[in-house]
């Protein structure tokens, strides 16, 4: 795709009535969500949704997430949806859930990658909640990113990876979760998880009042289940606490940057000598790591190291969703 664009950055008063303008010429505008910044286009014109996999690089049989403005708009878009869809759309929307129902028979493909299957959410970022409520509609959007890139969560990061291949940026600040919405299926008999985020299986199993499956691995065609995604330019490598503070000495020569979180790992890359410029703390959180994650890989990719060594996080369920993007991130 050439770079056609200028691509405005937006902010201020009349962001949002631009964004709407743009969006309603048939155009892609980068919006902040709570969890990642999306690539949205007007999820009922064909042409529209078409310039998003343009502009990403991304292949068009995978399906894309159709951001709504509320739940009165689901039946807009989704056929035989269970009541269970009502009640987790009332304790989780506006929020980072994405279901996965049956498509209403309008819908064009290009949104469901040829799929008979939707993923519907309701945003939580007042910024898309306001474009959402000016257009009256559905707008598709996968994270704002070149296809199996890092996603992004502040607006920089947008403008620099789709600069010229898009039309505008809407600026909404750092996003508040920075990983990707939690996918529900709800087609199939059970309830299952498709793609770890931050709503956890613990608070679907209370909501739904029953066990809620969640495989090790995802491999169901949904947004961002592909093995290599959400990387960044340098290479990165995910190494255990044992072997990190093993090598630490070793890892000091080379043109490595480490990220660790471990008190272990901590007190090992001070002990060694390691300079503010070769190794970052990461939150013992998994909430505060998995906000910061995207960007500090980003920030990361700017120094030219050779390699990102990343110390393998817990292994616990809430630190699910940031182990799955981990673990694509380093399949180099």
């Amino acid at each position: 795709m050439s770079q056609n664009y200028e691509t405005l950055l937006l902010n201020g008063d009349e962001a949002v009535s631009q964004a709407v303008q743009l969006l309603q010429q048939g155009e892609c505008v980068a919006l902040p969500t709570e969890t990642v910044y999306g690539l949205a286009a007007d999820a009922a014109n064909a042409q529209a949704v078409d310039k998003i996999f343009a502009a990403k690089g991304r292949p068009k049989n995978h399906p894309l997430i159709v951001h709504i403005p509320d739940v009165s708009h689901l039946e807009k878009w989704a056929a035989d949806i269970p009541a269970t869809a009502y009640a987790l759309a009332e304790q989780f929307w506006p929020g980072p859930l994405t279901l996965l129902l049956k498509k209403a028979p309008h819908v064009d493909d290009v949104v469901t990658g040829g799929l008979d299957t939707i993923a519907l959410r309701v945003p939580a970022h007042p910024l898309f909640l306001s474009v959402l409520a000016q257009l009256d509609s559905g707008l598709a959007a996968p994270s704002a990113n070149r296809y199996k890139q890092l996603s992004p969560t502040i607006a920089e990061q947008v403008s620099k990876g789709l600069h010229g291949r898009i039309a505008a940026v809407l600026d909404g600040g750092p996003c508040a979760h920075g990983l990707e919405s939690t996918i529900l299926d709800l087609v199939s008999e059970q309830p299952r998880i498709l793609r770890a985020g931050p709503i956890t299986k613990q608070q679907l199993d209370v909501a739904l009042g029953c066990d809620v499956e969640m495989p090790k691995q995802h491999v169901e065609v949904v947004p961002g289940n592909v093995k290599a995604h959400y990387q960044p330019i340098t290479p990165a490598r995910l190494v255990t606490t044992e072997l990190l503070v093993a090598d630490m000495a070793e890892l000091q020569g080379q043109a490595n940057y480490l990220l660790l979180w471990s008190e272990q790992a901590i007190v090992q890359a001070k002990a060694a000598g390691l300079t503010a410029s070769q190794w970052r703390e990461m939150p013992t959180d998994a909430a505060l790591y998995g906000q910061q994650l995207y960007v500090t890989l980003y920030q990361v990719d700017q120094l030219g190291v050779a390699n990102i060594l990343v110390e393998l996080p817990p292994q616990s369920d809430d630190w699910r969703a940031i182990n799955d993007r981990l673990s694509r991130a380093a399949s180099y």
